[in-house]
């Protein structure tokens, strides 16, 4: 029997968010959902712990990706009522990400039986594309 579970509300996913001790590291706070164009937009301070040299205010690529994969994950997630697990992740870096904040914007392309497709944008705090990412997720929740 499948189980049904409710969509997941930005306060949801924010509290989802603050409860996973990994994630909480991040500091992510949920911008926007929207089912209709399932598409989420979540925001991730800079915190020292994140810079890739001290005071450089430039991201490390190890919390880019892990930001890219949760709210790749959400993004499909918010339909299904919770996280779901990651099948496949690929990133491209295009600039190096410098600034006071990222934001990334994950867009279902494709939600199938199955498996969902996810692309996913993060811009810097002067709103100019630093990464891209496609993440494959598994369409159960986990």
């Amino acid at each position: 029997m499948t189980e049904t579970r409710e969509r997941l509300s930005q306060e949801g996913i924010q509290e989802i968010f603050g409860r996973s001790p990994f994630i909480a590291t991040l500091g992510l706070e949920v911008q926007s959902l929207d089912y209709d164009l399932q598409e989420l937009t979540v925001r991730m301070p800079l915190n020292p712990s994140l810079e890739r040299r001290e005071g450089t205010k430039q991201f490390h690529g190890g919390p880019i990706a892990s930001f890219i994969d949760i709210v790749g994950d959400f993004a499909i997630g918010m339909m299904l009522g919770g996280g779901v697990p990651t099948m496949n992740l690929r990133i491209d870096y295009l600039k190096p990400a410098v600034g006071d904040h990222l934001t990334a914007t994950a867009r279902v392309r494709r939600a199938g039986r199955t498996a969902a497709i996810v692309d996913i944008d993060v811009l810097n705090d002067q709103e100019v594309l630093v990464a891209v990412g496609r993440g494959t997720y598994a369409s159960v929740v986990a």
